[in-house]
């Protein structure tokens, strides 16, 4: 069975950070506070958490929704997801970031999620569907301005927009921000099928059988 702890427990387990700590609205390098997490390596293991995650089984129509809605792979939000928070919906980072997808409260008032006299935006921002909802939202804006270039739009999730334009269109020099990136574009790269195995896997199965000639 696949897991996510907190500490690298063998050789199996890969180090990575979780947790969008910039708020993208100041872009602020020094705002990051890095979280060290493990996730197992083995492609088979990633799957089987999936398979198990009832923190992943509570909101994967909903992923599958925002998806479609807004034309981002699931893979991808399933890997984002992952290593922001691994589906923890009541995630808040030491800078504020909430939730599933790590939203900033700033970053989800530009996707129009407002507080008001029953909850606040952090209170909002808990809710899986509104997380998910700001987050993907968010993520499809980056990948839009930073077209063609999806490790560019990742590492402006981790660390602003702003960031990234400022280091002339690249990653910037963040270890936290380059480790980010690797990370969900390996595990992206796990979940989503070849396109060969997706249209198969769209497909019924189909037996085709011939017969020799003058066969009944």
């Amino acid at each position: 069975m696949g897991h996510f702890a907190a500490e690298r427990m063998d050789e199996r387990y890969v180090l990575f950070f979780r947790g969008n700590d910039f708020d993208s609205a100041r872009d602020l390098p020094e705002a990051a506070t890095p979280r060290a997490v493990a996730v197992p390596a083995g492609g088979s293991k990633l799957l089987a958490f999936f398979d198990v995650s009832p923190g992943y089984k509570r909101v994967k129509r909903t992923l599958r929704e925002a998806s479609q809605r807004n034309d981002v792979d699931v893979e991808l939000l399933q890997a984002l997801i992952a290593t922001e928070s691994g589906f923890d919906p009541g995630a808040i980072s030491p800078k504020g970031a909430v939730g599933l997808m790590q939203v900033m409260p700033a970053t989800a008032r530009r996707w129009g999620v407002t507080g008001d006299a029953r909850a606040s935006v952090e209170k909002k921002l808990a809710d899986p569907a509104t997380n998910i909802a700001a987050g993907v939202r968010y993520l499809r804006y980056l990948i839009d301005l930073f077209p063609g270039e999806l490790e560019l739009a990742l590492a402006a999730y981790n660390a602003g927009e702003g960031a990234v334009q400022r280091a002339g269109n690249r990653i910037p020099d963040f270890k936290e921000t380059r480790d980010y990136v690797k990370t969900v574009m390996q595990l992206y790269e796990q979940l989503k099928p070849p396109p060969a195995v997706a249209s198969l896997r769209r497909m019924p199965a189909r037996v085709r059988m011939e017969l020799p000639a003058g066969a009944d």
